[in-house]
């Protein structure tokens, strides 16, 4: 197994190196800037979109004794509200080929579907919780 985490380690440092190198080197003179403003682009939606919200949530689900299983669902519906918000937000021209799938009819069905997996996952820890106080 240790060695297995070497190897991991040794490739997962070495493919951003190399990425580095050739974004620094291997590009147009000035193209390093322009990609750096993806991630920061990236970092900072992430961090005034959804994440308020998803925090509030999850400070107002208090001492809950599946807590962790909600914060889960919130975390993967604002990652899904994420992704389709900027297409609901922004709707233009339909077109096939630019987008293939219909996010704005898809957003509420999978919100959904992640609240009912997260509420079942809740009941179910629920119950196992009370069986194991039952049992002498």
């Amino acid at each position: 197994m240790t060695a297995v985490r070497a190897v991991l380690g040794v490739v997962g440092g070495a493919l951003p190196t190399v990425g580095g190198w050739l974004l620094l080197f291997g590009t147009r003179e000035g193209t390093p800037p322009r990609v750096a403003v993806w991630p920061a682009g990236a970092v900072l939606a992430h961090d005034l979109l959804p994440a308020p919200p998803v925090l509030l949530a999850g400070r107002a689900l208090g001492r809950l004794p599946a807590r962790p299983v909600w914060r889960g669902g919130l975390v993967v519906a604002g990652c899904l509200t994420l992704v389709a918000l900027p297409v609901v937000l922004r709707p233009g021209p339909y077109h096939p080929s630019l987008l293939p799938l219909d996010y704005e009819r898809s957003w509420l069905p999978a919100v959904s579907a992640t609240a009912l997996v997260t509420a079942s996952v809740a009941a179910a820890g629920a119950a196992a919780r009370r069986l194991r106080k039952k049992r002498p």
